[in-house]
């Protein structure tokens, strides 16, 4: 299984391997530490974060045109797209998009409006092995990289160029198993600059483009879809809300932490670090011990682990800020046998937590987003223990030119707060 360095260049692969271990061997060693200590990583304030960002239609509106109009998107793995002729449709950005994989195993992204009438070209929400792509109104036909094939009678609807009326291409990388797309189609994609350096190099040694995907589900929500983001940035509640569930299988309000740029990752405490630091160190594993979780922004989580994936997607509605769109995709590593028990079993987890997110995280979301929609609150509080919450919401008000959030003292806290 892939650890959480792994090195894919063999001309320097002993000093990477090294690298690899000695990084593992301190992330794991941090989290030590705060079990030994009853500590966690501290943010170095509170932070007041004012509850109507998550309520005001305005600011939905510009957080619509910027992060998802305007901005590259991940909108899956690699896996999603298995081989040549595999498609997905993708509804969450504003426009119809078809994802397709070509003969040559070419990732495209189209927008899934025929070039005649505008009609939805496919339906489906994926499917494998299409050699071409036909409008229910007309049938006029599509190769998977978009080309325009066949023209119903076309000796009767006149002279046209077909060259000129292939499905609308839209920006499109596929880079170390991350499917990028631009819903602009004078967007720009620069992985590089999204992730900066070490992110991209970090992404590249996790082999993502070996996950196979085996499922997923899609939840309508009535929240916002930054407390979304939230509830995926701190473990603070994991004692209390998920006692019976991820509790027993996680350390609450243990971390580490670490930015890049827009982007961080967490590392979840697994209890399996209890028995794993009994062992010598060079039988220590980062997945053993903990479960990274990636935030890109402004919206995916990414959970890479020794028995496959997670990603999540929160997709705001347009006019509806009290509501978004979660889809939660599943994957596995490619030594997990196709269709075996080990593979049901695997997917019988991956449903168990997706479940545990809709029916305890987002249950919670939804109540938090009736406080803001009722106005009862001026202000919500980001611990010292919320380092994650501090960094979403401070790169999204840097994203869209807002004043900072300034970190303060508890002494400082206005008397507002405290009901007085």
């Amino acid at each position: 299984m892939p650890t959480l360095m792994r090195s894919t260049a063999p001309s320097t692969k002993e000093k990477l391997v090294d690298m690899q271990i000695k990084t593992q061997i301190k992330l794991i060693k941090q989290l030590e530490t705060h079990l030994d200590a009853g500590t966690n990583v501290d943010a170095g304030g509170l932070m007041l974060n004012p509850a109507n960002v998550y309520a005001d239609p305005d600011l939905a509106e510009h957080e619509w045109n910027e992060f998802f109009l305007q901005h590259p998107q991940v909108v899956g793995l690699s896996g999603e797209l298995a081989g040549p002729g595999s498609f997905m449709t993708i509804d969450d950005l504003g426009k119809p998009i078809l994802a397709t994989r070509d003969s040559e195993g070419t990732f495209h992204a189209l927008v899934n409006s025929c070039r005649h009438r505008g009609a939805l070209v496919e339906t489906r929400e994926r499917g494998e092995e299409a050699k071409s792509f036909s409008c229910p109104f007309h049938n006029w036909t599509y190769a998977p990289d978009g080309s325009l094939i066949g023209l119903t009678k076309s000796s009767h609807y006149g002279q046209v160029d077909t060259s000129c009326l292939g499905l609308i291409e839209l920006p499109s990388v596929e880079r170390d198993g991350l499917l990028w797309i631009h819903p602009d189609p004078e967007g720009l994609i620069d992985v590089d600059a999204l992730l900066g350096d070490e992110l991209t190099a970090e992404f590249a040694n996790w082999n993502l483009d070996e996950l196979r995907y085996i499922g997923g589900d899609t939840y309508d929500v009535k929240c916002n879809w930054k407390l979304a983001m939230d509830t995926f940035g701190e473990t603070y509640h994991f004692p209390v809300l998920h006692s019976e569930t991820l509790g027993l299988s996680f350390h609450g309000n243990v971390q580490c932490y670490d930015t890049f740029g827009r982007n961080h990752r967490m590392l979840l405490c697994q209890r399996a670090i209890d028995e794993m630091l009994k062992q010598p160190q060079n039988e220590w594993r980062v997945t053993t011990a903990g479960l990274p979780v990636y935030w890109i922004f402004p919206n995916i989580i990414l959970m890479p682990a020794d028995s496959g994936c997670y990603l999540v997607g929160a997709y705001p509605i347009p006019g509806e800020p009290n509501r978004h769109i979660s889809r939660i995709s599943f994957y596995v590593w490619p030594n997990v046998e196709a269709g075996s028990d080990f593979e049901r079993g695997l997917r019988d987890v991956a449903e168990g937590f997706a479940e545990i997110v809709r029916d305890e995280d987002y249950v919670q979301a939804a109540s938090q987003q009736r406080s803001a929609d009722h106005g009862s609150l001026e202000y919500v509080v980001f611990g010292r223990n919320e380092p994650a919450l501090h960094h979403y919401h401070s790169t999204y008000r840097k994203a869209l030119g807002m004043p900072p959030l300034e970190l303060v003292d508890a002494e400082e806290v206005p008397a507002s707060l405290n009901g007085r």
